[in-house]
């Protein structure tokens, strides 16, 4: 036997009652009980039967003679519903006279309630169990026409409730409930499809009332109890109950099942799921509840169940079932010294706010009695700083407590599962990853059964807090949102690289990286969800957004996924201006860009303390060596102990190729031009020849090694002849070369006669605290001299490995391939860094 039940929306047109008439008479199970709610509203007819009577209702009793053009309404929607569904048989005349008889009982009510100028609660209860009556009844008379063993059972004729104490709610008399349903079966003899109104039920008085808030959904698990069926469908407009409110995270998923307590957590903090005292019924017996959505009938929604039957169902896969928040709330913070071992504050407390009709939502107390902490809604702050103030207003004005404070502009947050009980690091897990969303917590909570973990945070942090648990634990392991600046060469290949090795990272290593920002010196392009990497460059060339880096980075921040990063692939000053803002607002930094490391000195420092003192990272091994390992190589060494004296290398690609080319029997300006041609060099070779580039790096590894060094104090031998450094163009400069040939040469010869080669390095001496770039020559048999093409190579002296036998690295020190894959390198360990396996 199965109980269904569908809400307003499902009733809300004749096409929609037809097809829950399909529905339920298609039913396989032996017996069907049905319980319906009134019509709702769709697009046919925006208005809900409910809404229009409790209006009515309210008209009435402000002696507003409208309340007739409302009655109207009524009727004639219903009469209309039933014509289209019903035709102009029996059952119509039948339908139409029961429904001019109440319209008529309403009539007479509703005037008398306009003569007497109020409505007692027993009148609204009466009046507004209507809408359940003729839906039902509209619904019975269709599967009867429709061939089906149908009855409609008034449910005023066999639910008893009395209402509980504080009257906001009602409790099942299952005893005299189960009576009364044996005497309608004697009635009415045993059908296989029972029609139900739901929300109504009598008293007992035996006066009519009303199943309160939630009403309908209740009627159908008193149902089930009674009828001790197998299982309860919750038919509704939604797929079923999300981790998350899908509004504020668009990843939020639908969850195949919970248990009763879980469910009773998430509707506590306002998500759509059933309300705790709906599931009690079902509960008592275990009767699986199922949500489910009547416009997706493919959806297998979600199921309901008790905890043993939930493990089995879900085996045990997910720990934390879902997220959800309670917005516009405020704390109150009590707190004294006077307050410490003395019993009963707690409880001064909580009656005192009790009293004046105050909810607590959330409880903090810390174990030293100093300070009781609690939350409670905006618009009751007021009213319970109040009458707090006042209860302990002697033990204030004496010391004892110093005060009663709130805070504003709060949000509750709460994690919800059973599968957090004795599970180590959930609690851990989820305070990383708002710490990792640059979210504070003010307060927090957990209790013993372990179900549910609530913080308090600030009203601003609500939605980004929300995304960053709820990825955390329903996304990859360690789900990372990247924006590139700069998608040039270096950041096109990177993009590349990044769509290539998608799928691995996400099946292999659980790391899933989506580039939710790209953006250049003239426009961006922001996605929260990810921009498509199979066709960026199309959505890139057709995106008109103009660029402005400080919204970038607001963009990124405010994104849902907990683990955010701007790489940096320019050579521009404009990107390493906004790192420290980045990192304020929790972006970690990656970058090949050598303006931060090698720029001025203060905003450098500033960087690195940020760093730090915070949970941020700055990586930046792409600055020197592009994807060779030198900044991590020289890292390693330092962190373990040992001591730098050296560092010198061949740092730039373009002229690591001139000078090992340079000797081969042409002349330097012809071995520049090849480099030219051959893509070695910049546009403008002096931008190779001049040395900054180089100077740059020996700033960024002087800085390693502690030497707080500013470009300018590194000097700097150009390979730019002084005349030719004034000229307008690269042409200019090129074509007068020549004339500077036997300089070069000069120096090349004096070098083999020496049986040594030359080199263009960069050099730190730590030990003469200093750096400097310059032409130097090394011995044929030196590791410099074994270079070719456009290899660097970097030696390391230390206290461990000297003089004689420096650590080497050596390769490829440029191209836009290996530059972009030591970024990508930094991204990943980026990942390990948040948890990613190594």
């Amino acid at each position: 036997m199965k109980v269904h039940k569908f809400g307003g929306t499902c009733m809300a047109s004749p096409d929609r009652l037809k097809a829950v008439a399909e529905l339920i008479i298609n039913e396989p199970a032996q017996q069907t009980v049905t319980v319906v709610s009134a019509m709702g509203s769709c697009a046919e007819s925006p208005v809900k039967v409910t809404d229009l009577i409790l209006n009515m209702i309210d008209k009435a009793a402000r002696q507003d003679a409208a309340f007739l053009v409302d009655l109207a309404a009524l009727q004639e929607k219903h009469v209309e519903t039933a014509k289209k569904l019903l035709g102009q048989g029996p059952e119509l005349t039948a339908f139409v006279s029961r429904l001019m008889d109440d319209i008529g009982n309403l009539k007479a009510m509703l005037q008398a309630i306009c003569i007497a100028g109020m409505a007692t609660d027993a009148f609204v209860d009466f009046v507004v169990g209507h809408g359940e009556l003729w839906s039902a009844q509209l619904l019975a008379a269709t599967c009867k026409q429709m061939g089906a063993d149908v009855a409609f059972m008034d449910t005023r004729d066999v639910l008893v409730v009395t209402p509980t104490s504080d009257g906001t709610s009602v409790d099942l008399d299952e005893e005299a409930s189960n009576k009364r349903l044996d005497e309608w079966f004697k009635q009415h003899g045993n059908h296989k499809l029972v029609i139900a109104t739901g929300f109504i039920a009598k008293n007992q008085k035996g006066q009519a009332t009303t199943l309160k808030r939630n009403g309908s959904d209740f009627s159908a698990t008193i149902m089930g109890a009674l009828f001790r069926s197998g299982h309860i469908t919750i038919w509704t407009d939604v797929d079923g109950v999300y981790s998350a409110d899908p509004r504020k995270v668009p990843e939020a998923v639908c969850l195949p099942s919970l248990t009763y307590h879980e469910a009773w957590e998430l509707s506590y903090f306002g998500a759509n799921v059933l309300h705790p005292r709906t599931t009690l019924p079902a509960m008592k017996y275990s009767i699986p509840i199922a949500i489910r959505n009547f416009f997706n009938l493919a959806a297998p929604g979600t199921q309901v169940l008790d905890l043993e039957a939930e493990q089995k169902f879900s085996k045990g896969a997910v720990t934390i079932k879902g997220f959800a928040t309670i917005d516009n709330v405020c704390l109150i913070n009590i707190e004294g010294t006077g307050m410490v071992g003395v019993p009963g504050i707690a409880s001064a407390v909580f009656s005192t706010v009790r009293d004046a009709g105050v909810n607590v939502i959330m409880i903090s107390q810390a174990s030293s009695e100093h300070s009781i902490c609690f939350a409670v809604k905006g618009s009751e702050g007021d009213t319970a700083v109040a009458v707090l103030k006042k209860r302990f207003a002697d033990s204030i004005s004496a010391g004892r407590v110093s005060g009663v404070e709130r805070i504003d502009n709060c949000c509750v947050l709460a994690a919800v599962g059973q599968g957090m009980v004795r599970r180590k690091g959930v609690a851990a897990t989820m305070m990383g990853a708002l710490a990792k969303a640059n979210v504070n917590i003010k307060a927090l909570a957990q209790g013993s059964s372990e179900y549910n973990i609530t913080v308090l945070i600030d009203q601003k942090d609500s939605e980004r807090a929300l995304r960053a648990v709820h990825s955390r634990f329903y996304l990859s392991d360690v789900p990372i949102g990247v924006g590139i600046v700069g998608p040039g060469l270096i950041g096109g290949t990177l993009i590349e690289q990044l769509r290539e090795q998608a799928v691995q990272l996400r099946e292999e290593f659980n790391i899933d990286i989506r580039v939710l920002g790209i953006a250049d010196s003239k426009h961006m392009l922001t996605s929260e969800g990810g921009i498509d990497l199979a066709n960026w460059r199309q959505q890139w060339e057709s995106n008109k957004q103009p660029s402005d880096l400080q919204a970038f980075g607001d963009a990124l921040a405010s994104s849902y996924i907990p683990n955010l990063a701007i790489v940096d692939c320019t050579a521009s000053d404009a990107p390493p201006a906004h790192y420290l803002e980045w990192m304020g607002k929790g972006l970690n930094i990656i970058t090949p860009n050598k303006k931060l490391g090698s720029g001025p000195l203060e905003r450098y420092q500033a960087v690195r303390r940020m760093q730090r003192e915070s949970y941020i990272h700055f990586f930046y091994e792409g600055t020197v060596g592009a994807g060779l390992p030198i900044i991590g190589t020289l890292k390693h060494l330092l962190e373990t102990g040992d001591k730098a004296q050296l560092v010198e290398g061949v740092f730039s690609g373009t002229l690591s190729f001139i000078f090992n080319t340079f000797g081969d029997g042409r002349p330097f300006s012809e071995i520049v031009k090849d480099a030219k041609a051959q893509g070695y060099t910049e546009p403008d070779p002096r931008d190779d020849l001049n040395g900054t580039d180089v100077a740059r790096k020996v700033a960024i590894l002087a800085r390693e090694c502690g030497l707080m060094l500013e470009l300018d104090d590194i000097p700097v031998e150009s390979l730019v002849p002084e005349p030719l450094r004034s000229c307008k163009t690269a042409e200019e400069y090129m074509s007068r070369l020549p004339e500077f040939d036997a300089d070069m040469a000069a120096k090349l010869d004096a070098a083999r006669a020496s049986g040594e080669v030359l080199r263009y390095v960069g050099v730190v001496d730590v030990k003469a605290g200093k750096g400097s770039v310059e032409l130097r020559r090394y011995p044929a048999s030196h590791p410099f001299a074994q270079l070719q093409g456009s290899d660097n190579i970097i030696a390391f002296t230390t206290a461990r490995y000297g003089k004689q036998q420096p650590l080497i690295v050596r390769g490829p020190g440029a191209g836009a391939a290996v530059t972009a894959g030591g970024v990508f390198s930094d991204l990943l360990r980026l990942a390990a860094y948040l948890g990613a396996p190594s």
